[in-house]
């Protein structure tokens, strides 16, 4: 088929891929100058699909409550908050029930742990060279945190995570630059966690997938696909329509207007992050993986000669504006843990994005209902864990197969769209 690819991110990319390598005829339309420029760029690169949840959670209001109250506190309201933040919220607290959270929870971990098997899978394949390493350490601040972190042991137990507790010694052990100044009661090791280079890989992923006869038009703002033709695209400025077999929209916080002429009214919602990356000044004083400081809700990251470190959450404000208090969080939990490890006063890249949520967690993935447009998209902080999985969930489900994974509940009938 003659496919249309919307967005060229992360999700777009490992969907290019994953339908051209189907024999599948590909055209990706960008909006921006290059892959992966916007969510994907500069993110924790976290792959841990145990600790992949719906942020919809009993108890959830309150801690955000909390949060809210701390200068630290890793979610923030920012204003202006708009009516499409308010209607988010709203429909966030709805999903927050028991049943829900334990519906939706079970849905996003399915697709991690598919996910993180087909990114191996993809990566031996082309034999794909970028910055990763083994391991993922969660640290304890507090003996209080230890015991309130017990029930999510009990979620990586049931979704099947290899993990052990850690005291003190040992976790210095793992990551021996951890510093002493610093209070710690344990930690949670996943040894077959890991972080990598989102971007990295998408720009290799690119390039395999164009080897294939992808194509890549960057610069494309993509007009709201239209109800006479659904599966024809054109630009935003004004161009004569492309027509295509089929249309897949990856194209993040944009999607939900990208479908709206068609009928579908896609509940997305930024929710922004930010990071920071710096050069290595003494990788003995680095971390050899990633951590993530339990308390704070910030990554400290390994990226070759680099350290990422990435955190908070903010409803409403503007992409545009960085949080200097969020940028301070982050720099304060970087100094807690690995003091000395970076350079920075040169080449300290500052970064905040917009990851696309639906308020209820897992991403809609498949028919959107309309024929011939296809759906991968709303998948907020963990787009970079669930990206290979849902890209081949999708080539399976256009190519007419089952798909290697339990679709229930991943579908947009989900979201009750008029």
């Amino acid at each position: 088929m003659k496919i249309a690819i919307v967005g060229a991110g992360i999700i777009g990319v490992t969907t290019a891929w994953e339908l051209v390598s189907d024999g599948h005829e590909v055209s990706v339309f960008e909006r921006r100058g290059a892959a992966a420029e916007e969510a994907s760029f500069a993110n924790a690169g976290v792959v841990a699909p145990g600790y992949v949840t719906p942020w919809a959670a009993p108890g959830m209001r309150a801690k955000v409550l909390r949060s809210l109250l701390s200068s630290h506190g890793a979610v923030k309201l920012r204003w202006p908050l708009s009516s499409r933040d308010l209607g988010w919220m709203s429909r966030w607290q709805k999903a927050c029930k028991l049943e829900t959270y334990l519906a939706n929870r079970a849905r996003m971990q399915r697709l991690a742990f598919y996910s993180r098997t087909r990114l191996h899978e993809v990566t031996e394949a082309r034999e794909l060279s970028y910055e990763r390493s083994d391991g993922y350490l969660v640290l304890l601040r507090s003996k209080r945190e230890k015991k309130l972190v017990q029930p999510g042991l009990d979620v990586l137990r049931a979704a099947g995570s290899v993990f052990r507790e850690v005291d003190a010694d040992e976790a210095r052990r793992i990551e021996p630059a951890l510093s002493t100044d610093t209070a710690l009661a344990g930690a949670i090791y996943l040894p077959d966690d890991e972080v990598a280079n989102c971007r990295q890989f998408a720009l290799l992923l690119k390039w395999e997938a164009e080897a294939l006869g992808a194509q890549f038009h960057f610069n494309c703002d993509i007009a709201p696909l239209s109800r006479a033709e659904p599966t024809s695209v054109s630009l935003a400025s004004g161009s004569p329509p492309l027509r295509f077999d089929a249309v897949v929209v990856c194209a993040g916080l944009a999607s939900a207007s990208l479908l709206r002429p068609l009928g579908l009214r896609i509940p997305l919602a930024p929710i922004y992050g930010h990071s920071i990356s710096a050069p290595i000044r003494e990788s003995l004083n680095a971390p050899r993986s990633a951590v993530m400081d339990e308390r704070y809700k910030v990554a400290i990251s390994r990226l070759g000669q680099r350290v990422r470190v990435a955190g908070s959450a903010e409803i409403g404000g503007s992409l545009s504006t960085m949080n200097p208090s969020a940028v301070q969080t982050l720099y304060k939990v970087l100094h807690d843990w690995f003091p000395g490890a970076v350079t920075l006063q040169s080449g300290v890249q500052q970064w905040k994005g917009a990851r696309p949520m639906l308020p209820d967690g897992p991403p809609v993935l498949g028919a959107s209902g309309v024929p011939g447009v296809w759906l991968n998209l709303g998948h907020g902080s963990s787009g970079w864990a669930l990206s290979c999985g849902s890209a081949r969930v999708v080539a399976d489900l256009v190519a007419g197969r089952d798909a290697g994974v339990d679709l229930e509940g991943l579908g947009v009938e989900r979201l009750h769209l008029s």
